[in-house]
């Protein structure tokens, strides 16, 4: 069930996506009186379609992006005899290079506005709901697990600073656009000094990995019981929720880091003993263990009145929310950077379809849903700006050279461009669903 969700948000977000961004090609055209033959969600072989003037409508089998089909245009359809025609008033290549720009230019932009409006919709209607770095700070500090370890970093720190930056937001922590800041570092109180902390220049890669980037850090909470285990040692000796453990095998604990790692201590112990303090009783208990792990709770949840809420204004979601959008952009050019640099592995930065499923997770969010397609809007927007023939942002390059140099490139170059990005683009579709089959099987 919880593949067909992922699969199913993921369907869903990119023939949303794909069906805005070639919209955004088929107004402009039609704006400046081209032809547009078709529009398609998705690519063929075609599952349904209806004609609208000029215009069929379809919906494919393959939904991995989909296409616009304007009237004299070099375009996926490698439509070459259409081309040895004379052209014609309504064709793409009778137009002024400015308005073929423009309608290159209209799927980007849509995404960008969808984008922006998406992050802007969520900031004004949900606001934000976070941890604060000095609620962390002033109860316990970080319990770092073993990726955070690893760098450097230990169970009691105080995080104070993120690149020499205060922050409120305890997950600025683990925010792309912080691990991916060039010589990135945190500041820590450590025993009432203040150390630095380095982090690793592929430190990203680390939360491109569900599993790994909950190994990393979290706010350290008291050892309270929220829910117990069925057939578990707290079931047995009658354990209840709020009951607040102060003592296993005589080692003094206040934090639940600390319950288990004097739980792993005491497994090759036949038994096991702890106070807990219930209401003003201290009660005692003590359990044969030789068979079992662990004592069998979880510990309670952050009081939500510890969260710090903020609600915006219209105007402020207007200022928020377009910053986040732009923000996506800001990262994946920083990520790129760090790619040609050598700093980040290609294999572990690409996803396809198959890993953004992962992504959406498999119960159904509305929030994350919408979060994750912002996101994917932004992200849309800045792939097809790349100069790459066959993507909008080759087309543009070539439209730059001709309206710079006055001479347009001959239909020739251009479909043999067409043809090498087409190449390009599949083989990094086979490397990306490759690589996320490999990453499902091999972490």
């Amino acid at each position: 069930m919880e593949g067909f969700i992922m699969t199913a948000q993921i369907l869903l977000s990119l023939s949303f996506l794909v069906a805005v961004h070639e919209m955004g090609h088929l107004l402009a055209a039609k704006y400046f009186g081209m032809r547009v033959e078709q529009f398609s969600i998705g690519f063929p072989p075609k599952i349904w379609s209806f004609k609208k003037g000029e215009t069929e409508y379809a919906i494919s089998a393959i939904p991995l992006g989909g296409y616009v089909k304007i009237s004299g245009m070099i375009d996926e359809s490698m439509d070459t005899e259409a081309m040895k025609q004379d052209p014609q008033p309504w064709e793409f290549r009778s137009k002024p290079a400015w308005q073929r720009m423009i309608v290159m230019l209209g799927g980007i932009v849509v995404n960008v506005v969808v984008g922006i409006l998406i992050f802007v919709l969520l900031t004004f209607i949900v606001g934000d709901e976070y941890i604060p770095a000095k609620e962390v700070n002033n109860n316990g500090g970080i319990y770092a697990m073993e990726e955070a370890e690893k760098i450097g970093l230990k169970t009691g720190d105080q995080i104070i600073k993120v690149n020499g930056e205060s922050f409120e937001d305890f997950q600025q922590v683990m925010k792309p656009d912080a691990l991916l800041t060039t010589n990135a570092y945190y500041t820590v109180l450590r025993d009432g000094k203040e150390i630095t902390i380095q982090i690793p220049t592929n430190m990203i890669e680390i939360f491109n990995n569900k599993e790994a980037s909950a190994n990393f850090v979290s706010p350290r909470f008291l050892a309270i019981v929220g829910e117990i285990s069925e057939k578990s040692i707290a079931e047995r000796v009658g354990l209840k929720v709020d009951d607040e453990f102060i003592q296993i095998n005589g080692v003094p604990v206040k934090y639940q880091d600390e319950v288990l790692q004097v739980v792993k201590a005491a497994r090759k112990n036949d038994s096991i003993s702890f106070q807990v303090k219930r209401g003003g009783q201290i009660l005692s208990f003590k359990e044969y263990f030789k068979n079992d792990s662990i004592i069998g709770f979880r510990q309670k949840a952050w009081d939500k009145s510890r969260f710090a809420s903020v609600n915006y204004g219209l105007g402020e979601s207007l200022q928020v929310g377009t910053k986040r959008a732009f923000g996506v952009v800001f990262v994946q050019l920083k990520a790129f950077k760090k790619i040609f640099k050598g700093e980040l592995s290609i294999r572990k930065s690409i996803s396809s379809p198959i890993g953004i499923a992962r992504a959406y997770g498999g119960t159904w969010d509305w929030y994350r849903f919408w979060s994750i397609t912002g996101f994917l809007s932004m992200v849309l927007a800045f792939m097809n700006l790349l100069p790459i023939p066959a993507l909008d942002g080759g087309h543009v390059v070539f439209l730059t050279y001709e309206m710079i140099s006055r001479r347009k490139p001959s239909d020739k170059f251009l479909e043999n461009a067409q043809k090498i990005g087409m190449v390009l683009l599949l083989v990094l579709m086979v490397f990306a669903f490759g690589n996320d089959i490999v990453k499902i099987f091999v972490p």
